[in-house]
């Protein structure tokens, strides 16, 4: 039986009809993929699939104009891309993704599309700029004044030789933010910032104010008779200078009696005129002098070393050439020694205060911290005055010398009493009972080597009556355990 020819050529016509119409959907449906983005594109790190050319530059707008947040310490703060300078090259980067979209002619495309053969995903890299000078003035104008912490100095505890501790600040690195918040601001999903700061440590208050906690120290001492300290700090050469009597300021660069503290001038005008290597036998002069404070070493140093008559005058000149107009020696230690001259110098010659200083032997502390001073820098570096007065008689390796050997004055009140066991101090004290029958002046003079710092602390003490041992020495280890304490406090 033959089937109806007119059945097949409609059923033919048919599926031509259904065939076309599908082809013509898979072409409507390909012209809709191709006027957006195709699956898997990426524009700056931002999936675009399936949007417009508007659409996507819409969405990258509004994630890259979503502020950075920046974390410092405890404040959370919210950077505007716009205020650093931030910009996006859209154009170019929407022209990169229309150039890989349109690769391929539309019919090769739509004949991968029929076989389900997509282009390859596409990723266009972030084009964009910052301001690295707007960012960076922002971080400094705006973001630093406010919330960076400044330290606090320690503060002096009134009527104390104690410091409260100070508080450490920071300070942010500024150099490690910008590289930061830049990588924050170029990322679509990294957007907060976690900053970095360094700590910085509480500085110490102001000397002008380690002088004020020194005059309440001497207030409340209950020592009621002249007290004048000399503070001179090794690294920045600021003086500190407190003379103080019965709650009353006076005038520094009082006249006192020199008494032992003269050995330094005696042992530095010793090396000066001696080779190297240093003789034995002065060497255990000075060690007797130095150590055990004896007088005669001291006399004999300057009768071996000096005029045998003239050798105190020599000393004096020495110091004299230094500059130090106040401070002479004019005889020997030993009892009746002639006076050999009488010096009249600006301190004695003061008619506000007097200290009833040795016509033999006299100084201020200043002039006596300045002469420690010459000695420490001879020491450190081979400079100072000793190098520029005396060229070529006194080495850097004798002044090492000469501070080491007042390193061996172990005695363990006065200054070194204020300052904890081990520390290391270069010094000499000195006090006289006087022809009453009285001690009326006490003095120390010292390098301090502290872990805060090196410092030159020279005390002087005078009552007209009578200087107690106990209130002396008292109050002159608070003075030095207040100064030692300003080092050191921030270390504890």
């Amino acid at each position: 039986m033959k089937k109806n020819p007119s059945i097949l050529r409609w059923l033919s016509i048919l599926i031509l009809f259904l065939a076309a119409l599908l082809a013509i959907f898979q072409l409507i449906n390909f012209s809709r993929i191709r006027a957006s983005f195709f699956p898997g594109t990426t524009i700056a790190g931002v999936d675009v699939s399936g949007l417009s050319r508007q659409q996507a530059a819409e969405r990258l707008m509004l994630i890259y104009s979503l502020p950075v947040e920046v974390r410092y310490g405890d404040a959370a703060i919210q950077i505007k891309p716009s205020n650093v300078g931030f910009s996006l090259d859209l154009e170019t980067m929407l022209a990169a993704a229309d150039q890989a979209r349109g690769s391929s002619s539309f019919w090769a495309g739509f004949w991968n599309y029929l076989w389900n053969q997509m282009p390859p995903a596409t990723d266009v890299p972030l084009r964009a700029s910052v301001s690295e000078e707007r960012l960076r003035a922002y971080l400094i104008n705006e973001i630093v004044p406010r919330y960076d912490q400044q330290p606090t100095a320690a503060m002096p505890v009134p009527g104390s030789t104690g410091f409260t501790p100070g508080k450490a600040g920071t300070k942010m690195d500024v150099d490690r933010a910008v590289i930061l918040i830049q990588d924050a601001l170029r990322s679509p999903t990294s957007r907060i910032v976690n900053l970095s700061y360094n700590t910085v440590e509480p500085p110490r208050p102001s000397l002008q104010t380690l002088g004020v906690q020194l005059r309440q120290v001497i207030d409340v001492s209950g020592f009621d008779g002249l007290t004048e300290v000399y503070l001179l700090d090794l690294q920045t050469n600021q003086e500190v200078q407190v003379a103080r009597m019965n709650g009353a300021d006076l005038t520094p660069d009082i006249a006192f009696t020199a008494a032992s503290t003269m050995k330094i001038p005696i042992m530095i005008s010793s090396f000066r005129r001696m080779g190297e290597p240093t003789p034995q036998e002065a060497l255990d002069l000075m060690r007797a002098m130095i150590e055990l404070s004896q007088n005669d070493p001291a006399d004999q140093l300057m009768e071996d070393l000096m005029d045998k008559t003239l050798g105190p005058l020599q000393v004096t000149e020495d110091l004299q050439a230094l500059g130090l107009e106040n401070t002479f020696l004019a005889g020997y230690f030993y009892p009746g020694a002639p006076l050999l001259k009488r010096y009249t110098t600006p301190a004695n010659s003061r008619t506000d205060v007097d200290t009833s200083p040795d016509d033999y032997n006299q100084t201020t502390p200043a002039e006596m911290g300045m002469l420690l001073n010459d000695l420490y820098q001879c020491a450190s570096n081979g400079g100072g005055s000793f190098a520029a007065v005396f060229p070529g008689e006194i080495s850097q390796s004798e002044c090492r010398q000469m501070i080491d050997l007042l390193t061996k004055n172990l005695l363990p009140a006065l200054i070194p009493a204020g300052i904890p066991e081990g520390t290391r101090i270069a010094h000499k004290h000195g006090w006289i009972t006087e022809l009453d029958g009285y001690v009326h002046t006490y003095s120390d003079a010292a390098i301090i080597y502290s872990p805060g710092g090196n410092y030159i602390l020279v005390i002087y003490l005078y009552h007209p009556v009578q200087a107690l041992w106990d209130e002396a020495n008292q109050l002159m280890a608070d003075l030095s355990q207040a100064v030692y304490n300003y080092y050191n406090t921030s270390l504890r």
